[in-house]
């Protein structure tokens, strides 16, 4: 997973197709948990692109879409919001791949 560098690259990827932004930090327990099966999950749903967002690095763009727990996963399609599976709880690979399919 590519990891985001500027936040003029997110609101650029974001306008291009359908594309996966995961929020997490280095620190963060739950986000380690779901590491190993995020190559899974990306080979599971390529009809999406996937950027991995260093939370701490983009605290500014996480207040500005409300994601305050980590991990955190915001889709969009050419510029809109498709959804979002956001909260403070550890994800299963299962939970996200149906966030996914839902989409």
């Amino acid at each position: 997973m590519e990891a985001l560098k500027t936040v003029e690259d997110f609101e650029r990827l974001k306008e291009n197709g359908k594309t996966v932004f995961m929020f997490s930090a280095d620190w963060c327990g739950d986000c380690r948990f779901i590491e190993p099966f995020l190559p899974e999950i990306e080979a599971e749903n390529d009809d999406f692109h996937f950027y991995y967002v260093d939370r701490d690095a983009f605290i500014d763009l996480c207040a500005e879409l409300s994601i305050f727990g980590i991990p955190s996963f915001v889709a969009f399609e050419d510029g809109e919001e498709l959804g979002r599976f956001v909260s403070k709880d550890r994800k299963t690979k299962e939970e996200i791949n149906d966030f996914l399919a839902a989409l």
